[in-house]
């Protein structure tokens, strides 16, 4: 868990974000058992397919820039950009102030992160005829991203030039126990070599993170999830 310093850290980086997201890895031993468990249904998830662009050694991840295009099953896809970590207090005024930016400290058992997302919409036609090679890459990102992208990225690597990662398939369902009283979220995340993660998460704000965490503890330990598997 997290130490008494870290907590006051992440509580202070906290009020300075737009949001704080709880979120759980469950133990891939667990996944039937919880999806069981929660209620969860996967004929009510909605399809989404996710494409990560970067190089074949990772350097975007590396100084922690992400670039990635998503698909969504009756939906426009999008796009973000996003550094991690940040601390709110270092971005320009001028990028803080957009309202295509969201600052989010991620919370979960064990550690927490505080990133910066600059997103835009793409249409999913878009992000397939790049995942086709039929569009560059640059194309899908919107002026104000791709000025965020030079600015982060290391030096001289520009978007044309990385590789598309993925697809990764996404079931993820929005469901809100009686138990609990608030919205969860739940993503099972099917990788290309065969592995899956679910995550399970929540919003709050800074002023109630504690008490939802709490909570969502209780609920999930009342529902046998494991809160202490790899996060």
């Amino acid at each position: 868990r997290l130490t008494d310093e870290q907590l006051v850290e992440m509580l202070e980086l906290a009020k300075k974000a737009d949001s704080v997201e709880l979120k759980l890895t469950v133990p891939a031993s667990d996944h039937r058992a919880a999806i069981t468990d929660l209620g969860l249904d996967p004929l009510e998830a909605q399809i989404r397919q996710v494409y990560f662009f970067d190089t074949p050694n990772l350097d975007l991840n590396a100084v922690g820039v992400v670039a990635r295009a998503r698909r969504v099953q009756g939906r426009p896809g999008d796009t973000v950009v996003k550094l991690r970590p940040v601390d709110p207090d270092g971005l320009p005024d001028e990028l803080r102030l957009s309202p295509n930016v969201v600052v989010e400290v991620d919370a979960m058992p064990g550690g927490y992160v505080c990133s910066a997302s600059l997103k835009s919409k793409a249409g999913a036609r878009s992000v397939r005829e790049v995942a086709l090679g039929e569009l560059s890459i640059r194309k899908l990102f919107s002026k104000e991203q791709r000025t965020f992208f030079s600015a982060h990225a290391p030096d001289g690597l520009a978007l044309n030039e990385l590789s598309i990662l993925g697809p990764i398939f996404v079931l993820k369902q929005n469901f809100e126990p009686a138990q609990l009283g608030r919205r969860m979220v739940a993503e099972l995340w099917f990788y290309p070599d065969g592995s899956r993660i679910l995550e399970l998460s929540t919003k709050c704000t800074a002023t109630n993170a504690f008490q939802v965490a709490a909570e969502a503890r209780g609920f999930l330990s009342d529902k046998g999830v494991s809160l202490n598997g790899r996060q």
